[in-house]
């Protein structure tokens, strides 16, 4: 091994570099495709299968360079070698043609194809043989820039840094409180689940607070890219990925652009949006439409609520969990067992819904949560026309987000509202029907739909 190195050398002029291994074959145009997809908002499987590679290598990709778009995909410009034109010069070289007629058929300069063939050939068991998948690997070696982070070289940013994004979060006497045990598993927080206590400063708050700080120490600058890039990117920085978890959304990855902008719902199509409501929805002048959501309770427990925009009448959904919750009957993607999954909130809607005359049930509008994918078999079953509020807008719900806060003193946030049965839930929307409300002249809702329903 010795001599083949001290040959390698000797016919090269340099120094041999270190093997790796096995060459990789190259992957820089498929990685820009993949990475174009990401950009584009496509999920990673999605991007991986429309590049052509195989579908756990895209995730794993996204994975290693933590969400974020490697600095060294630049896009392509033609001013470097490919790897497609290194396998021409192989096969070429093979056939024994010569510098200048290799340079003539790729439109390359005869100096570049002769410095191709002289710096990137394979010298394994000391032969110099011009191999494309080396020449790629060697030509991507040499054109690595590295610069080493300045969380890295700098001790006293980085603990800064660190100080303010993890930080022991202490009391008036200065003890240190450490909240709960969270262990870091490379994955956001779950559902309503604890999180790391810290101090918790965003990027931003520690790049700017720099400068009060430290207001005549250059050194202590950094930018709030620089630490997001630290936190996410492997081998990045010296900030280890687990202080993710003190970030405010405690993303273990980046989510790109595109895909916060797409974060509508797949089963909801631009007919279905509450700017497509009829004019007699919204000046409640028409009795019959309906607003509906979800009041969550601990242990994935969940009650649904339809209040009328007219009357203010409340009507609450029983949501038991489904047969085969917490049992051996869970089916892996299969559909919700808690309760509060698309087919239960489907069938608790349809059958309240059956309870009322015809001109009394006319439309729902609800958010874009994942209980309503079920709405067209819904349509189907009721005849209400289905509306979806625009993302993040709870407000043009007001209506229901307003009885929800009234129904919050029956059911606080932090209970199991799974104990409660359709007795209990009935009980309590006709209290909250038998109050009289300013708005309806202090009438009460019952009174009110009572008006509808009698005969004139």
């Amino acid at each position: 091994m010795g001599r083949a190195k001290g040959l390698a050398q000797e016919l090269t002029g340099r120094p041999a570099m270190r093997s790796p291994g096995r060459p990789a074959i190259n992957q820089r145009e498929t990685r820009w495709a993949f990475w174009e997809g990401i950009a584009a908002g496509m999920q990673t499987v999605e991007a991986a299968q429309a590049c052509g590679i195989s579908q756990p290598l895209g995730p794993r990709w996204f994975r290693e360079a933590g969400g974020v778009l490697p600095t060294n995909l630049g896009t392509p410009s033609g001013r470097y070698l490919s790897f497609s034109e290194r396998e021409e010069i192989a096969l070429l070289h093979a056939q024994q043609v010569g510098v200048r007629e290799i340079a003539k058929r790729l439109g390359r300069s005869p100096s570049t194809i002769s410095r191709e063939l002289h710096r990137n050939a394979a010298t394994g068991a000391g032969k110099v043989q011009y191999r494309a998948t080396v020449a790629q690997w060697k030509a991507e070696r040499a054109a690595q820039r590295p610069k080493i982070a300045k969380l890295v070289h700098n001790d006293a940013l980085r603990n800064y840094v660190q100080d303010r994004l993890a930080g022991h979060v202490q009391d008036d006497r200065g003890k240190r409180l450490a909240g709960p045990l969270v262990l870091w598993k490379g994955r956001r927080h779950g559902h309503r689940a604890d999180r790391r206590w810290g101090k918790s400063w965003s990027p931003q708050q520690i790049s700017q607070r720099l400068m009060l700080d430290f207001p005549e120490d250059a050194s202590m600058r950094i930018s709030h890219e620089a630490i997001y890039q630290a936190l996410y990117i492997q081998g990045r920085g010296a900030l280890k990925r687990e202080l993710t978890a003190c970030l405010r959304t405690g993303r273990a990855l980046r989510v790109p652009q595109a895909r916060t902008r797409q974060r509508g719902r797949q089963f909801i199509t631009p007919e279905l949006m509450i700017s497509e409501r009829p004019a007699e929805i919204e000046d409640r002048a028409v009795p019959g439409h309906w607003e509906g959501d979800l009041i969550i309770g601990l242990n994935r427990s969940a009650i649904g609520t339809l209040v009328e925009r007219t009357t203010r009448f409340t009507m609450l959904l029983h949501l038991p969990p489904m047969p085969g919750h917490q049992t051996q009957d869970y089916v892996k993607n299969g559909p919700a067992l808690a309760g509060r999954g698309a087919e239960a909130v489907r069938d608790a809607i349809a059958l309240k819904i059956a309870t009322l005359p015809a001109h009394l049930s006319k439309s729902l509008t609800w958010d874009q949560g994942s209980e309503m994918s079920q709405h067209v078999q819904l349509r189907i079953d009721t005849g209400l026309q289905i509306y979806f509020c625009d993302p993040r807008s709870p407000w043009q719900r007001g209506t229901n987000e307003n009885t929800n806060g009234l129904l919050r003193q029956y059911f606080p946030k932090g209970t199991d509202i799974s104990r409660y049965g359709e007795r209990e839930l009935d009980a309590v929307a006709a209290a909250l029907n038998a109050r009289p409300r300013k708005t309806l002249g202090w009438r009460t809702p019952a009174e009110a739909l009572n008006e509808l329903l009698s005969p004139a």
